[in-house]
């Protein structure tokens, strides 16, 4: 005889009062078949702002791009897009802009001088 108490298999479902779908997910799941559904308190497909905080860059033409992204918080999702290809437009340019400006000189090359 085996005095180990007894381990229930993986996926078992312990023991216990049988609960309804409400408990289970804390709160009313629906009406009856056919019947009233509670409504959310706010309309999940209407636009809300994401707070996502930006932190300054120093960049003035980058910092303006990402202003623009502020725009998308209240805007229904087919809209984003075109703030986000403004947005990556501007910031293209600003990346271009950084690669044209002049730098200092380059060092010159010691391999010309081979004899």
């Amino acid at each position: 005889m085996n005095d180990a108490a007894a381990v229930p298999d993986e996926g078992a479902v312990p023991d216990g009062p049988e609960r309804s779908a409400d408990e289970l997910v804390g709160g009313p799941v629906g009406g009856p078949v056919g019947g009233p559904v509670d409504e959310p308190a706010y309309d999940l497909a209407a636009p809300a702002p994401l707070e996502v905080p930006r932190t300054p860059t120093g960049n003035a033409d980058v910092d303006a791009a990402l202003d623009r992204l502020a725009d998308a918080d209240h805007l229904a999702t087919d809209g984003h897009v075109e703030v986000y290809e403004d947005v990556h437009r501007g910031l293209r340019d600003a990346l271009t802009a950084l690669d044209a400006r002049p730098g200092p000189p380059a060092p010159p090359s010691t391999y010309g001088n081979r004899s």
